[in-house]
């Protein structure tokens, strides 16, 4: 639950959840169509060989600390307690026991990250998802996902709440900015809604290495606090400027997609809230943090939220049809929102936008022989025509370098490598599979 420096709407949250990825393609090939059969959930292969299974296996849970809570050391600051009776009132709930709140400056800050970093992002893990992304082109070939995430972090990150030890650090003083309020309200936000539902429950998520049920559910978290220290800010304005701690860091080598990957649950998140307050005030906001959102989808579309739940999806293990030495790379569920960033790098806002929508489920599962690498992406749509609105944008984005199957008019199919030679085997290896 950390917030960043830099200010759009007065100020952006920053979640440090992983993902990225690349594209290499070695020629233009006709699209194939593909006879991929349409599996039911109760159908999908869980077998030793299934997606699901490369994904356990591949799966490097992050190392969560401890959760014994830190003791208050004295009384409340005024300036906090005030802050907290604020978010009291706009969110509606009382503080079930005290919170430890801390003054950091930036540097001691920067340390905590990067500890929590170490424990938290697994070199090899995300060593292999680099190699898959930046074979799928969202990350230029080369990139590393870790590195890029931390150089995010540091110098950015002005407060936290950390759920594990039921801990808020923050850069600020008695005399409170805009700024600092704002990121106070965002970050005791997060500490009220722990103690009325738990906010370490997204821990179990990430554990299993579900990536879109986990920026699912932190979209719901992050949209909590961001909507509600908002509302402090309006319903308690004050004469205080608007900076106020961090030294700004930079954002200079981080990818665009994984910038905006990062900060997806704040805007997105909050637009969620809003629609869910709107339509039916805190009780419904509360049930969305009792029941996290299953799908980026739900946060998008909060009318979809709770009923309208991901189809699960499988991509066979090509592996051994393309060649001996080839073993799994990395697997990843991929969601709505994450479609609509990779298409936005290369198409339009809109166009990506309309391109997403109707998604049903999604996964792509990579290979590697030690030096190549192939990943094919299976999505599965609401209807034909959101199948055929995807693909045609895909074909747009890779410049036609696809495997597209529709024999029922719901699937796709898009094939990434890292050569000319693993694409059009990889191709042979899709259209063959079952």
């Amino acid at each position: 639950m950390n917030v960043r420096r830099r200010l759009t709407t007065g100020a952006v949250g920053l979640a440090l959840a992983a993902t990225a990825c690349t594209l290499t393609i070695g020629s233009e090939p006709t699209p194939t169509q593909v006879p991929t059969p349409v599996l039911s959930p109760s159908s999908v292969p869980s077998g030793s060989r299934s997606a699901a299974a490369a994904m356990k296996r591949l799966c490097e849970a992050p190392r969560i600390g401890s959760g014994s809570g830190v003791t208050p050391e004295g009384p409340t600051p005024p300036e906090i307690a005030t802050v907290e009776q604020q978010v009291e009132t706009v969110r509606g709930l009382r503080y079930t026991a005290h919170v430890a709140v801390k003054a950091l400056d930036q540097e001691q800050i920067d340390r905590r990250l990067s500890r929590n970093f170490e424990k938290t992002y697994p070199v090899d893990f995300y060593a292999r998802r680099s190699q898959a992304w930046g074979t799928i082109g969202v990350i230029p070939a080369g990139t590393s996902i870790r590195d890029a995430l931390l150089a995010f972090a540091t110098g950015q990150v002005v407060g936290f709440y950390n759920p594990a030890n039921k801990q808020l650090v923050y850069i600020g003083d008695s005399e409170l900015s805009l700024t600092e309020r704002f990121i106070l309200a965002h970050e005791l936000t997060h500490a009220l809604d722990d103690q009325h539902f738990g906010l370490s429950r997204l821990d179990s998520v990430a554990a299993r290495c579900d990536d879109e049920a986990f920026t699912a559910g932190l979209g719901a978290v992050e949209g909590s606090a961001q909507f509600f220290a908002t509302q402090v800010i309006l319903r308690f304005p004050s004469d205080a400027p608007l900076g106020g701690g961090g030294d700004g860091g930079s954002l200079e080598g981080v990818p665009p997609f994984i910038s905006n990957l990062q900060l997806w649950p704040y805007g997105a998140g909050m637009a969620f809230v809003q629609r869910l307050d709107d339509r039916g005030g805190t009780e419904l906001v509360n049930r969305a943090l009792t029941t996290f959102p299953a799908s980026t989808e739900q946060i998008i579309h909060p009318d979809r939220w709770p009923s309208d739940t991901p189809q699960p999806v499988n991509v066979p293990d090509l592996g051994p049809s393309l060649g001996a030495h080839w073993r799994d790379l990395d697997v990843m569920t991929v969601g709505e929102a994450w479609l609509q960033l990779m298409l936005e790098l290369r198409l339009t806002a809109d166009d990506a936008g309309r391109a997403a929508t109707g998604w049903g489920g999604g996964l792509y599962r990579a290979w590697t022989d030690g030096t190549r690498t192939a990943v094919v992406l299976r999505t599965v749509w609401d209807s034909p025509d959101d199948t055929q609105e995807f693909a045609e944008a895909m074909g747009e984005w890779i410049g036609g370098s696809a495997f597209i199957g529709t024999p029922n008019g719901i699937w796709v199919d898009v094939g990434f490598a890292s050569d000319g030679a693993t694409l059009d085997a990889l191709r042979a290896a899709v259209d063959g599979s079952p």
